[in-house]
């Protein structure tokens, strides 16, 4: 007996006519307690949404979609075909309470069944599972398996009445119940938990630290502070602050700075912190190079932001560093790399000399206005993490190794370059607004539409927002006849040695030897 019921499309369709309908309803003609009711009510069909797109989402990676449509991942499907906004969440998420095929094709139950059911009915939603997840997964793996059901079960009757932040509180205690004196959790949950992140930099360049750390990185690390972190130590504020250990420096010194430093106990930790890793940046203990870089603390900015004395400059690493800072770290560096307007003396045209790209090269790629990250659309990997890709033509094909061939790629879509479905082609933008820079395609099966050739757009941010706030001020102003600002230079004034006369290229040849001097 065929199935009476409508298909999945059809019932979207349906769904978005009703979305339709309820986006445009009349609210006033609700009492108070009607509209309460249709608030929480359509708050509850969110999340029923959510469970029932998670779903959807099984299904297509059961069917293998993600590599069909051309993409390499479950998690770049989700991102790039339907659009998750925090696909490593979504799919934490479902692994928890969606529902899988055995491997004989049987439908298993989700791996928190009673969570599974509260989100499927919408008493609870994605906050709350996400919530409950990370109690669940704090629980020592030599925990019975019924205490570990019970936990599950009393986790989800919290989430049904409490707020995410409850349900992390009152999770704390069921956890401390279930292992009271400690003796459960192992070196197996120390490892397992371990973690260090650094988040994205904020409007005003400060980043948070979070981390978890394993009893032998905590015992190291609250021994740097006990002996770096004293009053009157490493602070960047007094010139006469001793550096380094408390047990190093000389009594009289530390007392009189420590008579003078205001700085709460959370400073004299971040300045210890820096101080260190400071030390092992001058002591070379990072190495001599790091994917053709020099290990230093590598810094790019516009010369008309130093001139004026504001703006922001790039690190290699990603980071934005205010100029004024960056003129404080440059006082005491060495060495100094000289940037030339029109050449410089190092080769940076290979042809099919060499294959790999040299230190100057990469330089030279960091320096160009979209080379502190990876070329991919979408990718910010920082030019510490990227190689350099033959964007024009594969080095195997007959490419060749200069820098106007060139981009930066970090080593995951480096590596998805090819003329297969859900591999990349690239190739050189060599006019327009977009002149040096690299184009990327992601191919699809044959006889499917061609995906559209797409730049990353993530370093043009700056520069579109300059364009934008001077065509506000014209706008608002008039034009400003008596700017005295100078152009940017353009990529090919950067990096064309065609040009080079023999004393340009004789004195960058000085500079650049001083400066990176060969081993």
């Amino acid at each position: 007996m065929a199935d009476a019921r409508p298909s999945a499309a059809v019932l979207v369709d349906q769904l978005h006519s009703l979305i339709d309908e309820l986006q445009t309803v009349n609210l006033t003609q609700c009492s108070d307690a009607e509209l309460v009711d249709v608030a929480a009510e359509t708050e509850r069909a969110i999340a029923r949404l959510s469970f029932a797109g998670d779903r959807q989402v099984a299904e297509a990676t059961e069917r293998d979609l993600p590599r069909k449509t051309g993409h390499r991942s479950v998690i770049q499907f989700m991102t790039h075909r339907l659009r998750i906004a925090e696909p490593m969440r979504r799919r934490d998420q479902m692994s928890a309470t969606a529902t899988f095929p055995s491997p004989t094709g049987e439908p298993l139950p989700p791996q928190h069944p009673t969570l599974a059911d509260a989100f499927a009915d919408g008493h609870v939603g994605p906050a709350h599972v996400r919530a409950v997840i990370d109690v669940l997964d704090q629980i020592p793996h030599a925990v019975n398996h019924d205490m570990k059901v019970a936990a599950e079960r009393q986790m989800t009757e919290i989430a049904i009445d409490h707020t995410p932040t409850d349900i992390t509180n009152l999770g704390a205690r069921l956890l401390a119940h279930l292992d009271p004196d400690g003796t459960l959790t192992d070196d197996t949950d120390r490892k397992r938990r371990r973690q260090l992140y650094v988040h994205r930099q904020r409007a005003d360049g400060t980043a948070k630290l979070t981390a978890n750390l394993t009893p032998e990185a905590l015992a190291r690390i609250t021994m740097l502070l006990a002996v770096w972190a004293k009053p009157g130590m490493n602070n960047p504020d007094d010139p006469e602050s001793p550096c380094g250990s408390i047990e190093d420096a000389d009594p009289d010194t530390v007392a009189a700075a420590a008579e003078r430093d205001d700085r709460t106990p959370a400073q004299l930790n971040h300045d210890a912190l820096n101080a260190l890793l400071k030390a092992v940046f001058e002591d070379g203990l990072l190495g001599k190079s790091h994917r053709g870089l020099p290990v230093q603390l590598i810094v790019k900015a516009d010369l008309n932001d130093l001139i004026r004395e504001a703006g922001l400059a790039t690190t290699a690493t990603g980071t934005l560093i205010p100029i004024t800072d960056l003129i404080t770290l440059a006082a005491d560096a060495q060495p100094w790399l000289a940037v030339f307007k029109d050449a410089t003396a190092i080769p940076l045209y290979f042809g099919r000399g060499k294959r790999l790209a040299t230190r100057e090269q990469r330089l030279v790629s960091f320096a160009r206005p979209d080379g502190e990250i990876c070329s991919t659309p979408d990718c910010d990997l920082p030019a510490t993490h990227v190689e350099m890709h033959h964007a024009q033509l594969d080095w195997g094909l007959g490419g060749l190794t200069d820098i106007t061939d060139l981009a930066p790629a970090c080593p995951k879509h480096n590596r998805m370059v090819g003329d297969q479905p859900g591999q990349y082609t690239t190739h050189m933008v060599r006019d327009g607004a977009d002149e040096g820079r690299c184009a990327w395609r992601l191919n699809t099966q044959p006889g499917a539409p061609p995906n559209p050739e797409r730049i990353n757009r993530r370093p043009d941010l700056p520069r579109r927002f300059a364009e934008h706030l001077h065509q506000v001020r014209t706008d608002i102003h008039g034009p400003d006849e008596a700017s005295g600002e100078q152009p940017r230079l353009q990529l090919r004034q950067v990096i064309d040695l065609r040009n080079a006369s023999d004393a340009e290229a004789t004195l960058a040849s000085i500079m650049l030897a001083i400066a990176y001097p060969r081993v």
